[in-house]
């Protein structure tokens, strides 16, 4: 029988915050159970395993993370929101960097389907690119270039690997406008350069 008062989404946030407090990669069964005062079987009601439980931590993550994105990117278009995406994307992976890890898993695609949160990511993501006059395949382009490099800076940051003496956030506001000049500026299959 589940435990009066645990529920599936309960059982998912702890653990959020619990990779949050610990590491993504310290959150097992076990652990969260500790943490909510239960046993390890009490859990399986309400997730298949490890698994699954690290996926609906991703879906979590990935939906809290895209709303912080949507709200700081609502009205504007061009390099204001892509520095809107970019402050709220690198926000988030600095404050919840269990979570942000979490986002970085690699999910069932049919869990990806039926992900409202995932499908948002997709429409807000590709919305902002369009504006720069970008189309598939340059859009899937576009969005692992953006996807690399802030992953890449935030990940450094958190670890603390930027030891030289320039201040962080100059050099994080200098990268973003390098990718709006390289995304006004896209290169094309047929040698050009700049939007359709």
């Amino acid at each position: 029988m589940p435990r009066a008062g645990l529920t599936t989404d309960r059982v998912v946030a702890a653990a959020a915050d619990l990779a949050d407090e610990d590491g993504f990669e310290n959150v097992t069964v076990s652990a969260l159970a500790r943490r909510l005062g239960v046993k390890d079987a009490s859990l399986y009601t309400h997730v298949r395993g490890l698994r699954d439980l690290r996926e609906r931590m991703a879906l979590l993550a990935g939906g809290e993370l895209i709303e912080e994105i949507a709200a700081a990117v609502a009205g504007r278009a061009g390099r204001e929101a892509l520095t809107a995406f970019a402050g709220a994307y690198r926000s988030y992976a600095l404050r919840h960097r269990g979570r942000y890890a979490a986002t970085q898993i690699r999910i069932d695609q049919s869990l990806v389907a039926d992900s409202p949160a995932l499908r948002r990511t997709a429409e807000i993501t590709y919305g902002m690119l369009r504006a720069y006059g970008l189309a598939d395949p340059d859009l899937t382009d576009a969005v692992r270039l953006l996807r690399s490099t802030f992953h890449g800076y935030c990940a450094l940051e958190a670890s603390g690997g930027f030891g030289a003496p320039r201040d962080v956030q100059a050099s994080w506001d200098k990268a973003v406008d390098a990718l709006h000049v390289a995304l006004e500026n896209w290169p094309r299959d047929d040698g050009s350069t700049g939007p359709r």
